[in-house]
This record gives C-alpha cells, sequence and structure tokens, in this order.
C-alpha cells in the first residue's frame, strides 16, 4: 500500500502549524498575568512601561493627539517627547475600540499588545524564512522566535508595555520586504521599457519603505537599518563588481525604499530642531539622501569600471567616500558630526551609562545563559551563507550577513540590542539546520522509507511470477553528512528545550516594577500633598507653555520619576531617560553632596518641595548609590564613600568580604536623610581598622589586620598615628558595617522633615531602624535665637519614634519640624527643648513654611 502523498496538503498544515506555534509565543507571554493583575489595575514590570501608559491615557483622551512636550516630567523644564506615537496610538486606539473607561481596564489591553505583537512576530519570521530558502526553514524560524529567551522575550511579556517589541517587529517587517525586493531582482537586467523587470522590486521596495516609516514613528533609532542597508550596499556592489553581475537593481530598491522613507518623513514631520538622528529632524532626510546618492555613485563606479582593473572599484570608493566626508567637514561641519559622529557615539559607551543596566556590555556569560545554543546555531548560520554565496550569488543571504553581524556587534556594545539579536539568531540558525536537511534530504529519505539512497530502476519485463524478495535494508550513501545533519537537528532541538526552559522559568518569575512600599508611600502623596495644578490629560506646545503657579517638583532617583508620575500625578525633577540626573541641578548632586546649603540651593533653583528615598539609594555597599556618586563623578565614582576589605577569622581559619561606610558616606545627603531623618547624629564609639593594600597583601582588595571598637576621638587619634609611621602597603582608618553607625559627629539638617515613611523596616532588630521608603518636606524653617543643643521627640505615621537633635550656629536654631498645626501624620511630641536649659520653645505650623522667628 502507497504512503498517502501529504504534498497537497503542504499550505493548511503550515498554516495549522504557526497557529500552534504562535499560540506557544502567547502562552509563555501571558504566564505573569494572575501574579501583577489585580482590582487596581497591572503592576506594570519595569519603569518605562509606567511612563507609556501615562501617554496612553493622554492619547486616549485626545485621540489621535500626542503629546510631543510633557509638563508632567522633568520638572522644572517639562520633558520633550524624542520617539514616536505609533505604538502609543495603537493601544489607545484598541482601547477606544474596547470600551475601556477606567485606569485598570486601560492597563489590561496596554499589557496584552506587546505579546500580540510578539505573536505577529511568528509568521513575519515564517515568511522571511521561507523568501530565503523555504517552507522548512521558515517554520523552524518561527518556533525559534517563539521561544527564543532574554531581553527579546521579557520585552513581549504581558505588563511589559514598552515599543521595543514594536521596533523588532517593525524592523523585520522591513528587512522581510526588502529581501523580497532583492530576491526578484537580483543578477537581472532591468529594462526600463519593459515594466515586468522592475515592477516587483518597486513594489517590494515601496512596501518596505512604508514599514520603514512605520518603524520611524515607533523610534527614530530604526535608523541604525539605513545604516545596515548602506554597509550590505557597498558590499554587494564590491561583491556583484568582482562577479560581473548587473547591480542596478541595488539602485532602483534603495531609491524607492527610501524615497518613500523621505516622503514619509516629511509627511510625519520633523519634530525637532537639533540636528540629530535620535531625533525627528532634518539629519533624517539628509541620511536617506545620502543613501541614495551613495547607491548612483556606486552604480555609476560599476558601469564605469566595467572590464577594468578590480582593484580600482574599490580604490575608488575609499577616495570617493574620504574627500565627500573631507567636503562635508568643511561644508557643514554640524552634519557632518551627526552622521559621522552620531554613528561612533551609537557604538560608544561612557561611565554614566554603565549605570544604566541595559547600556552595559554584553558579556560572554551572559550571552550564553540568554541564547545557549542558539549562539552556535548562529555561527553556524553565518557559515552556511558564506559557503552559498561563495558557489553561487544570493544578495538576499549577504544582506541577512551584514544585518546580523551589525546588530551583534550592537548587541555586544550594548546588551539593550539584545532583543534585536533574537531575530537573527532564530533567522541564522535555521539556515543552518535547514541546510543540513536538504544537504542529508536522500539518506534521510532511505533511513526511514527502507530503501537506498540511490538505486537504479530497470525496465519492467515480462517475467513470471516469482516470489517477493526479502526486504533491502536501508543503505545510507553519507553516513557523516546524515551525523552532521543530525548534530545540527540535536543542537536545534537544544534550543529549543534550553530556551523553553529559561522563556517559561522568566515569565513564571517576574514580579511587578512597583513594590508595595513604593506603591503605598506614592498613593499616599497622591492624597496628602497638594496638587501642582497641571492637567495630567492634557497636550501643550513647549515652547508656549508655562507652569501654574502652585506647581512645584518631586526629587528622587530617577529610576522612580515615571512612578511619581502615574502613581501620584506629581511632577518629578529626573526620571529614567537619564533626564534631571546629571550636572549641578541634577539628581545625584543633591543626593551625593555634603553641603545643606548647596542641595537646598538647588532645590530652590529647582522649586522642589518634596524629596522620596529609599533603601536601595541609601545603600552603598549593595544598592544605587554608587551609581548616583557615579553619576555625580565619572572619575571616582562610590570610592570615597565604601571599601570592601577581606576579614579573616583566626579561630576556624575563614575569611569573608566585608563592605564598610567611609565617613565621607554618612555627610552625604541621602545618608542624612534616610539614616538619621535629618538629625544630628553623634557616634559613641566607632571601627578602628587596620588593614594591608591589595599590593601588599596579593589580593584583590585590603585584608583587615586588626579590629579595635574605640572612642571616637580615641579612634581617630589612633589612625593619626599609625599612619605618621606605617610601613609601606600598611594603614589605618575608621569604617562603620552599618547605615546607622556614623563614624564621626553628623550634623543636622535645617530645612528638612520626615513627613510619610513606609510600612516596611529594612534592618528588623536593629535600633534605630530604617523605614523602606521615606517622603520629607523641604521648608524654610523657623528660626529660634539660643545655644548648645535643641532637640525635639517626633512619632511617624508608622509608630516608630525618634528625636531630631541641632547643634547652633551662630546663636541661631533653624528646626523643620512644627510642634502645631502640622497636617502630617508625622508629629512631634511636646515643645522643642534645649538641653541643659529646661527652655522649652513651641513652633507653629506657620512658623516653619514661612520662616519666621520664634521670640
Amino acid at each position: 500500500m502507497n504512503a498517502p502523498d501529504i504534498s497537497r496538503y503542504k499550505t493548511p498544515i503550515t498554516i495549522v502549524l504557526i497557529i500552534l506555534i504562535s499560540l506557544l509565543a502567547l502562552w509563555i507571554r501571558l504566564i505573569p498575568e494572575p501574579a501583577i493583575v489585580s482590582d487596581a489595575g497591572v503592576n506594570l514590570l519595569g519603569n518605562d512601561p509606567w511612563y507609556n501608559l501615562r501617554q496612553i491615557e493622554a492619547t486616549a483622551a485626545n485621540f489621535p493627539g500626542y503629546a510631543w512636550y510633557d509638563p508632567m516630567s522633568l520638572y522644572p523644564s517639562g520633558m520633550p517627547i524624542y520617539w514616536g506615537p505609533l505604538f502609543i496610538q495603537i493601544i489607545a486606539f484598541i482601547g477606544i475600540l474596547a470600551g475601556a473607561s477606567t485606569r485598570p481596564e486601560l492597563m489590561y489591553i496596554a499589557s496584552l499588545v506587546p505579546p500580540l505583537m510578539a505573536v505577529a512576530m511568528v509568521p513575519t519570521m515564517y515568511f522571511l524564512g521561507k523568501s530565503l530558502t523555504d517552507r522548512k526553514t521558515g517554520l523552524i524560524a518561527s518556533l525559534f522566535i517563539a521561544v527564543v529567551s532574554g531581553q527579546y522575550l521579557y520585552r513581549s511579556l504581558f505588563g511589559f508595555v514598552d515599543h521595543h517589541i514594536a521596533e523588532v517587529l517593525f524592523s523585520t517587517l522591513f528587512c522581510l520586504l526588502y529581501v523580497l525586493a532583492l530576491k526578484f531582482t537580483a543578477g537581472r537586467r532591468i529594462d526600463p521599457k519593459d515594466p515586468e523587470t522592475f515592477k516587483k522590486p518597486v513594489i517590494f521596495g515601496f512596501i518596505a519603505g512604508i514599514a520603514y516609516v512605520l518603524g520611524l514613528m515607533v523610534m527614530p533609532t530604526i535608523v541604525l537599518f539605513a545604516l545596515i542597508v548602506a554597509a550590505f550596499t557597498l558590499v554587494q556592489f564590491i561583491w556583484d563588481f568582482y562577479r560581473e553581475t548587473p547591480s542596478e537593481y541595488l539602485l532602483l530598491i534603495n531609491g524607492v525604499a527610501f524615497g518613500t522613507a523621505i516622503i514619509g518623513t516629511l509627511l510625519f514631520g520633523l519634530k525637532h530642531d537639533a540636528l540629530s538622528l535620535s531625533r525627528y529632524s532634518i539629519v533624517h532626510v539628509y541620511a536617506y539622501l545620502a543613501l541614495i546618492l551613495a547607491s548612483g555613485i556606486l552604480y555609476a563606479f560599476s558601469r564605469y569600471l566595467s572590464g577594468k582593473q578590480k582593484a580600482l572599484f574599490p580604490l575608488s570608493v575609499i577616495v570617493t567616500a574620504a574627500v565627500g566626508s573631507l567636503a562635508l567637514f568643511l561644508v557643514s561641519p554640524d552634519i557632518f558630526q551627526t552622521l559621522i559622529g552620531g554613528v561612533f557615539q551609537f557604538f560608544g559607551e561612557q561611565a554614566e551609562t554603565l549605570t544604566v543596566q541595559e547600556a552595559r556590555p554584553w558579556e560572554l556569560a551572559s550571552a550564553w545563559t540568554t541564547f545557549q545554543f542558539g549562539l552556535l546555531l548562529m555561527a553556524g548560520g553565518i557559515g552556511v551563507v558564506l559557503y552559498k554565496n561563495f558557489r553561487n550569488e544570493h544578495p538576499d543571504h549577504i544582506f541577512v550577513l551584514v544585518w546580523s553581524l551589525v546588530i551583534l556587534f550592537s548587541t555586544i556594545r550594548h546588551v539593550r540590542y539584545e532583543y534585536y539579536l533574537a531575530v537573527n539568531i532564530a533567522l541564522l540558525g535555521a539556515l543552518f539546520i535547514a541546510y543540513l536537511l536538504d544537504l542529508a534530504r536522500d539518506d534521510i529519505a532511505a533511513l526511514f522509507s527502507g530503501r537506498p539512497a540511490e538505486q537504479e530502476v530497470s525496465q519492467p519485463q515480462k517475467k513470471k511470477k516469482k516470489a517477493a524478495p526479502p526486504p533491502v535494508k536501508p543503505r545510507v550513501k553519507n553516513p557523516l553528512t546524515l551525523a552532521i545533519a543530525a548534530g545540527g537537528v540535536i543542537l536545534g532541538v537544544l534550543f529549543i528545550t534550553s530556551s523553553f526552559s529559561t522563556s517559561v522559568g522568566i515569565a513564571d518569575s517576574v514580579g511587578g516594577g512597583i513594590d508595595a512600599d513604593w506603591m503605598e508611600a506614592l498613593r499616599w502623596m497622591e492624597a496628602n500633598t497638594p496638587d501642582p495644578g497641571v492637567d495630567y490629560y492634557g497636550i501643550f506646545e513647549r515652547g508656549t507653555y508655562q507652569y501654574p503657579e502652585q506647581s512645584y517638583g518631586v526629587i528622587s532617583w530617577w529610576d522612580y520619576g515615571h512612578w511619581i508620575t502615574f502613581v501620584a500625578g506629581r511632577i518629578p525633577t529626573a526620571n529614567p531617560f537619564q533626564s534631571g540626573v546629571s550636572g549641578p541641578d541634577g539628581a545625584a548632586a543633591f543626593f551625593i553632596r555634603s553641603s545643606e546649603a548647596e542641595s537646598s540651593a538647588e532645590l530652590t533653583r529647582l522649586n522642589a518641595r518634596y524629596i522620596i528615598t529609599d533603601f536601595p539609594m541609601d545603600d552603598a555597599i549593595n544598592g544605587k548609590f554608587w551609581a548616583m556618586a557615579t553619576w555625580y563623578n565619572t572619575t571616582l565614582g562610590g570610592a570615597p564613600y565604601s571599601t570592601y576589605m577581606i576579614s579573616a577569622d583566626a579561630a576556624s581559619g575563614q575569611s569573608e568580604v566585608v563592605g564598610l561606610h567611609t565617613a565621607a558616606y554618612f555627610q552625604t545627603m541621602v545618608a542624612r536623610l534616610h539614616n538619621f531623618d535629618g538629625s544630628m547624629v553623634e557616634p559613641a564609639e566607632v571601627y578602628y581598622i587596620e588593614y594591608s593594600d591589595e599590593t601588599a597583601a596579593g589580593t584583590p582588595v585590603p585584608v583587615i589586620t586588626n579590629v579595635r571598637v574605640l572612642p571616637t576621638e580615641e579612634a581617630w587619634a589612633a589612625v593619626a598615628a599609625y599612619n605618621a609611621h606605617a610601613s609601606s602597603g600598611t594603614h589605618a582608618g575608621v569604617f562603620s558595617p552599618l547605615l546607622i553607625n556614623p563614624v564621626e559627629k553628623v550634623p543636622a539638617l535645617h530645612h528638612y522633615r520626615l513627613v510619610h515613611e513606609s510600612p516596611t523596616s529594612v534592618l528588623s532588630g536593629e535600633k534605630p531602624n530604617i523605614q523602606y521608603v521615606k517622603v520629607f518636606e523641604f521648608v524654610p524653617g523657623a528660626t529660634i535665637p539660643g545655644d548648645g543643643i535643641i532637640e525635639v521627640d517626633v512619632v511617624t505615621n508608622t509608630g516608630r519614634t525618634f528625636t531630631y537633635r541641632q547643634e547652633s550656629e551662630n546663636g541661631m536654631f533653624v528646626v523643620p519640624y512644627a510642634t502645631s498645626g502640622s497636617s502630617y501624620n508625622v508629629m512631634t511630641i511636646g515643645p522643642y527643648r534645649i538641653t541643659g536649659t529646661g527652655v522649652t520653645i513651641e513652633v507653629p505650623e506657620s512658623a516653619v513654611m514661612q520662616g519666621l522667628v520664634i521670640a
């Protein structure tokens, strides 16, 4: 009985498989949904999604209007928006269609869109793989992209409402259409008199241009794909010239695609005056014109130099590029810097950006953890593309190779581009496996059919019936080829299973972006602080908007800016776009400075009224303090504020690395606020430590040789005495392992009062304790004449008590807490008292808020 012919069912089977793979991709991405959805809405992942939700709400209220300027962030200037509206408008439109009328409903719909875009990537990858080789490649690529882990997975999970997956989708669509245009024209002469020779490349080039513009409307950094096309065009022109192949197709496709991009860019509008490729500026038009012009010049060279020495073509390209760059530099240095310098800036890095996790370089260990066997498959795919193009010309494959190498290099420089690289790993891995399967096709057929790989069939002759011959054992002609193909398939299976396991694990372990303490503190802020008077849903023009008189800013570390905007409805002075972070009026300077006068002057310039701190900001050993210190001083970073040393236990022979705080740490504003609530602290005893430095000890960090607990003054005297006569490589210092134990007197803050703290205690069992999130108010303070030390007992909203203490300066005290009239739940217990005198003073709220003198 003959086996049924399933070839006629290929299309329906393929459709079913694509649907199943799409459902698998969707299922993985919906795993976080139960953990982050509540009646209050969706606890979105990360930081930026919260701002995107803020944009979605404003766009839904003004659809299809989009705010290119937002006064609800980066106070007091407001924040210009440098990315496009398409992702936001898609979600707002879906929300309007679905009738989402409340914030929780809109949050849920928005959270679904990234997973749905990841689902759309499945058929996109299928068509991309199929266009490069065949149906088999497309199916493998679609399965790979459904399960691949890393940034691509995380940024397409339910709850990660950000534009990254939209960038991947539209850039991949562009690449698919560009590949199709190449496929229909490569190696063929284009006759202007015969529309059939250029109809398909024009159509696909035009649609590719549309896809590019859609990607541009998501994010201007899609210009990276114009760079990829430029690099491919140069490589392919050189390759075509050496092989004496027609290359006018490159000029036609680039002209149509990026001519469309120019028109689309102009229709979309130039939103920013600055010359920048990362903004919607006229430089994009210049870049696309340059790409088209370069394609024309390369085509002219290929025609003029045809039949001449092969070395003349690359030499002409180098000379022309050098002369053109010099001319551009002389005529318009600004544009030169934007186009040429922008490329180096894109691939470069700075000390500050290394504090941003997604901007750090891609490390090999991280790469393997993310993609594992996919990296081997990608390498195999690169090898296949190179091998096939040495035998035959495949411009579409060369494009994929250039595309992959540029994205790989981008990812190595900045790990954020890992979400782009997932596409290239899936595609090249599929090309590799499909090629091996094709190479061993006959042997695989022989292995599973029971027939030899190659068997001669003789003409039938009329003979008497004989007994059926015994079954023929399958004969494999090329066992090595079959083994290699089997190895490739095994790698593919390992990639699928490891990626699936990792992806499910990531999706199952993620939690919401805002923890309970921050949510509690921000909801308190929304209900208990003055409304800044800005219409949350309004759309305003940057050049004409004026803040209302009652407006003010809230300063915190930039990580929390979007939360402050979305949850509290207040205006942060810094945000996760790294705005408002650096410089003399940046958040880093405020929190790291030791001078209250300078930090207060900054708040006055910013018109900031409230300060929010949390334990990670305060933690110089394991938290975010080092990031703030690095933004404040890129050279020193966190070095002046903490150190690590090896502590050895002589009895057990065990050693461990311990983190220690220096005197400078305790003088920073963040430590004085979060650890001591702005109060003066005088340590009774401190740790005196003798140690050998790294060079002397031959270890990565210093080694402690002696530790004593001494009275403060005695300890500092011992340090001076030891260091005056210390041998080479040995030192002494005063350090503290605990946040709450300073190593010298910490003066009080005069203009900052605690107004709220979250319920979670950080230091269990320690006295005094520290709450996870604290909110302070910047106030003028009441002035009290007197000398000595003034103090007042305070009880917080959590029931924690502490004593605010301050030493007089020039016969005056300036105190931030009122003993009556305050509307906050952090209250004083009784009047102020000047210690040792019996004098008590009542301070009304009006005196604190108006800077009055208490007679």
